[in-house]
Parts: structure tokens; sequence; C-alpha cells
């Protein structure tokens, strides 16, 4: 219960942090009265509702997805490791924008969130039929060394484009630094009910995850659909890791961090880990952005690099804990 709690403070402060820390710092007064007494007139009512908002909902979409795409990837492969860009999705994203920039002049972030979506979504289909071929299915090796494989190839199909083509790089580097300013409210409705889809689905999965967890033999002895346990998983992953890179750019050590962080409190139970991961998946996110805000005011740090110079750290520390925990 004290976790719970803990997380719901988190987010609440982060959201608040989010609203109004900026380049501009706007009393905590002045952004409650943007909400219940709204004046089009004033600035900082303005910045608050049209500037700040939109940008703490996506922040909130995209850490919470990250979260649980993290959670989901370590519990299929059964890797504490375990990255949701390890299935190719980010590599997918990555090279379905620069073919978006390159070919057809795309260079909103509105634009480039349907093709990044697509191209996610299609990394990780041809990820999976490549894990499947064979004898004995999709195992965790088989879509961890399939994933590897084509995110390698597709990072290097990305760069070459990037290199053929200087305009293109210059678009393209902005995106995929990962952030979230200059997302309009569009943005988050655009990928909202993907990432609720994606939410649904690693419910649906957790508790066969905690069945997976003992091992294939094991879990079907318990009657669990172990390769149906992992289509659903991998739909989540696509789902949530898609949307979020789509939207925000390739973002790291959410999904890997988060999910250890919240298993340290909730223990492995798939079932509290998940949505324990979605909370402190978006209040991580937004501490992040508000970090990157005020270091570098009046400019700002983009959140992908936040996310690694925070995230980084604090892995390993994580790391060092269970460790010694387990000495």
């Amino acid at each position: 219960m004290g976790g719970v709690v803990a997380l719901g403070f988190a987010l609440a402060l982060g959201v608040l942090l989010s609203l109004a820390v900026g380049a501009k710092s706007i009393p905590w007064s002045v952004v409650v009265e943007a909400f219940v007494g709204y004046d089009a007139d004033v600035t900082d009512h303005l910045i608050v509702r049209e500037l700040r908002l939109p940008r703490t909902l996506l922040g909130m979409l995209v850490g919470g997805a990250l979260g649980v795409a993290g959670a989901l990837m370590q519990g299929v492969t059964r890797n504490p490791l375990a990255d949701p860009g390890l299935l190719g999705v980010n590599a997918g994203a990555s090279f379905a924008a620069v073919l978006a920039i390159w070919l057809f002049g795309i260079g909103s972030v509105g634009g480039l969130v349907w093709f990044a979506f697509v191209g996610a979504a299609l990394a990780s289909v041809a990820v999976y039929v490549l894990g499947t071929a064979g004898r004995g299915g999709a195992t965790p090796v088989r879509l961890a060394l399939a994933g590897a494989a084509l995110a390698a190839l597709l990072f290097a199909l990305t760069r070459a484009v990037t290199l053929l083509d200087q305009a293109t790089l210059d678009q393209f580097r902005f995106w995929a630094v990962g952030s979230l300013s200059g997302r309009s409210a569009e943005v988050a409705g655009q990928v909202a009910p993907f990432v609720a889809a994606g939410a649904v689905l690693a419910l649906a999965a957790a508790r066969q995850l905690n069945a997976l967890a003992l091992g294939d033999d094991t879990a079907r002895a318990l009657g669990t659909r172990v390769g149906l346990a992992r289509l659903v998983s991998v739909a989540g992953i696509t789902l949530l890791c898609g949307s979020a890179v789509a939207a925000a750019g390739p973002i790291g050590f959410v999904g890997l961090v988060v999910p250890h962080a919240v298993r340290a409190w909730f223990g492995p139970d798939q079932r509290w880990l998940i949505p324990g991961a979605a909370f402190a998946g978006a209040a991580f996110l937004l501490w992040c952005d508000t970090a990157g805000r005020i270091i570098a005011r009046p400019g700002e740090v983009q959140v992908g690099i936040m996310t690694a110079a925070i995230g980084g750290p604090a892995f390993v520390v994580l790391v060092r804990r269970v460790r010694m925990a387990q000495l």
C-alpha cells in the first residue's frame, strides 16, 4: 500500500511541476486558476492550457506506455536487461520516419506519427515471424536474436539515408533525440487509443506472464497457452512502444529502469508490476522533462537526453542493490 501511495504522490507532483516549471516559472496558484477560472487574456493561463498541458498529457502517455512495454518485454523474454527496443520497434519507427521525411517531405510531428507507428508495427510483425520460423515456435532467445538482427539492419538503412541527404538528417535528428516539446494536444489524442489498447493487452497477459516466468514446460503444465501468451505480449509491446516512439521519438532507459524500480516495491507479480510500471513510467518521464527545462533555462535539454543521464546511474544503483541483496 505504501508503494501505491508513493507512486501516486510522485505522479501528482510531477504533473504540477510540469505545468508550473519552464522557461517562465508560474506560481502553482496561477496554475490552478488556469483551470478553475480560465482567462484567455492572461498570458500565464495561455501558457498552462495551450503549451504545458498538452505536453504533460503526452508525457504521461509516453512514460506510462514505455514503462509497461518494458515490464512486458522483460517478462516475455525472461531477461531483466531487456528493453522495448529489443523487438526492433524503435528501429522500425525511426526508419519509417526518415523515409517519410526523405521521400514525402513530411516535417511535422503530426505527420510523422502515423509513419513511425506503421514502421514500428511492421518491424514487430517481422521479428515475430522470424522468431517463430522453424521448430519450437517463438522462444525468448529467438525473439531477441531476430529483434537484434532486424534492428541492426534498419538502423544501418536509416543511417545511410541520413548520410545521403543533409536536409533529411537535419529534420530527422530533432525527432530522433526524443522530445516532448512542440507536440500538440492532437498528437496525444492520436496515440491515446493505441496506448489504451496496448495497456488492455498487457493486463490480459499478466497472469500468463507469471506462469511463463517458471519456464515454458511448467507454464504448459499449468494450462497456459505459451504461444498465445507471447503473441498477446508482443502485440501489447508493439502498440505501447510504437505509440510512444511515434509521438516523442525513441526515448531510452524508461522501459529498462522503471520495471526494476517497481519490482523492488511490488515484487515480480505482473498483475501488480504492470500497473505500477504505468504510473512510475509516467512520473519518471515528467520529472526528467521538468529537469531538462530547469538546467538549461531559458532553453531546455530534450527529455531523451535527460532519461539517459538520470536513468543510467539509477539503473547501476538498482542493479548493485539487487546483487547485494542476493549475496
